[in-house]
């Protein structure tokens, strides 16, 4: 009886096992097909010598590649070691976007050994936060400047372009910086609506070329910077002489990005990419920098400095010594550089 049984079940089942292990050497025959085929694609092709030179198997290469940086990422960086970003950093801003506590325990876990690591040393009698002064206001152009600027903050927002960054990006710092009552800088982009749209106090800076302040030839235009200075939120003009993320270099914002309002905001053609020279093609020596510092603060009757990197100071002495040789009331004028 038993045995009868088995024979019908083994009936029973025989054609699923058969179509099962049919199904299976077809796969097999597939997998084997797209295995000669990738091979000759990868042997007859000539873009690529690491797959002309290990077909099939030099596709892996590309795979391991891309999940190297997962594994790196999730498994064996530690938390201080990526770069730009690390993972300790992309914690912080995943919980503060997500209005969850910030707050870690003591401890750091920093590398504190390398030579000018900033550390805090610990006070007998520390200054309680009632008995802490404020910041005293600094008044940048007072006495030369049509409208001087009251800074009130030491710590303030440095460049960053809309376009490289994006309108939430923008309206994000526009208003935390109206909030800590600091200034925040445009970047060499250009003025756009979200910079104004949360009230902070606005510095315009001026790239090498001249975006939202420049012609049709891409010099630039002082009605256009007439336009801006209009603009009861822009404080000061910054003309940008350097990056230190491109020593030498200039920039490129591919057309890709340029859409129609960045293209308004720049003066630039839709799709096209915009190109920075990697300097003012105006300005060649320290008397060129004074000649426009000056122009462009008698154009917007606005605070005028500089931005640079410092990376030979022998130019420093010329700007000095021209500032000197001058004389008049440039010598007691504030030029703010950074």
């Amino acid at each position: 009886m038993k045995t009868k049984n088995m024979i019908e079940m083994l009936e029973t089942a025989s054609p699923v096992l058969e179509a099962l292990s049919t199904l299976f050497v077809f796969v097999i025959g597939l997998l084997v097909l797209l295995i000669v085929v990738v091979f000759i694609f990868d042997i007859t092709q000539r873009k690529n010598a690491v797959l002309r030179n290990y077909p099939v198997v030099g596709h892996f290469r590309s795979i391991f590649s891309s999940l190297g940086e997962f594994f790196r990422q999730y498994f064996f960086a530690m938390d201080r070691e990526e770069m730009p970003f690390n993972r300790a950093e992309r914690d912080w801003v995943h919980k503060a976007a997500n209005n969850t506590d910030t707050t870690v325990a003591f401890g750091s876990t920093k590398n504190l050994n390398p030579v000018g690591t900033v550390i805090f040393a610990n006070c007998p009698f520390p200054t309680l936060d009632e008995d802490a002064s404020e910041t005293r206001p600094i008044t940048i152009g007072e006495g030369f400047c049509q409208k001087p600027y009251r800074a009130k903050s030491i710590f303030n927002i440095s460049g960053m372009s809309f376009g490289a960054i994006s309108k939430p990006a923008v309206l994000a710092l526009s208003n935390g910086a109206a909030i800590a009552g600091c200034w925040y800088n445009t970047g060499e982009g250009g003025l756009s609506p979200y910079h104004l749209e949360g009230g902070a106090d606005i510095v315009f800076q001026i790239g090498t070329a001249k975006y939202g302040v420049r012609d049709e030839q891409g010099k630039l235009s002082d009605e256009k910077l007439t336009e801006i200075a209009e603009h009861e939120q822009v404080r000061m003009f910054e003309i940008k002489m350097s990056q230190g993320a491109k020593p030498g270099k200039g920039g490129i914002f591919p057309g890709a990005k340029v859409t129609p309002q960045i293209a308004q905001i720049r003066g630039i053609g839709v799709g096209e990419d915009a190109i920075s020279p990697n300097r003012h093609v105006e300005i060649s020596s320290a008397q060129d920098l004074l000649d426009m510092i000056n122009h462009v603060h008698k154009v917007t009757g606005k605070p005028t400095g500089f931005k640079s990197v410092i990376g030979a100071t022998d130019w420093l002495d010329d700007f000095f010594q021209e500032i000197n040789k001058r004389g008049g009331g440039l010598r007691t004028r504030f030029y703010y550089a950074r």
